[in-house]
């Protein structure tokens, strides 16, 4: 118990050191080295955990992204109406990832060009992990009568396609603009979107 508490420190301790590098000087120019100077531990150590340099950047995306899983699912379980978690849910999608990567002076995708290919792919995961949470709450609103009839998956699939213009992907959260601004844009756009999925009288 004690040794696998360690281990999961070491390796968070991994991804804590490699937001900070990539913050300040990018893929390309972090080194497993760095790393390892970062947090403290021998070169070989970090190579226990994770086993290249792509995999520890992947991982700290795959971290951000778990996250904001979690607060999605504590969210569609509050006690509280479909539409109001649905908005509620759309709002953290975008806030979240633009806090995390707040600090970072390129978009993420011009951040791990390098990795592109592998980047997209984990990247349709998430939005399809992401979707199935929202498909949940969009199939009790219709069962409650509050959202209208239709494929849940595809409702979530074009919230999500809605809500990624917004999302610090393509563009720097400095493009994207103030804090303020992108939870004043996305929550006007939740409205808009969710005036598409409510049940009309």
């Amino acid at each position: 118990m004690g040794i696998t508490v360690q281990t999961q420190e070491v390796r968070e301790a991994i991804l804590d050191a490699t937001d900070r590098i990539l913050s300040t000087r990018g893929y390309k120019k972090m080194t497993i080295d760095d790393l390892a100077q970062e947090v403290g531990i021998g070169k070989g150590s970090v190579y226990l955990h994770f086993t290249s340099k792509e995999e520890i950047a992947l991982s700290h995306i795959d971290r951000i992204v778990k996250r904001l899983k979690e607060k999605l699912h504590k969210t569609a379980a509050e006690d509280d109406s479909p539409e109001n978690r649905l908005k509620k849910m759309l709002v953290c999608r975008v806030l979240h990832r633009f806090d995390s990567v707040q600090h970072y002076t390129v978009s993420i995708s011009d951040l791990l060009a390098a990795i592109r290919p592998r980047l997209l792919e984990r990247r349709q995961k998430y939005f399809a992990e992401e979707a199935q949470i929202f498909a949940g709450i969009i199939v009790e609103g219709q069962i409650n009568g509050v959202f209208q009839d239709g494929d849940a998956m595809e409702i979530a699939d074009t919230l999500m396609t809605a809500t990624n213009s917004l999302l610090p992907l393509s563009l720097s959260t400095e493009e994207l603009g103030e804090r303020e601004e992108i939870e004043e844009k996305i929550a006007r756009l939740s409205d808009l979107l969710l005036s598409g999925v409510l049940k009309r009288a």
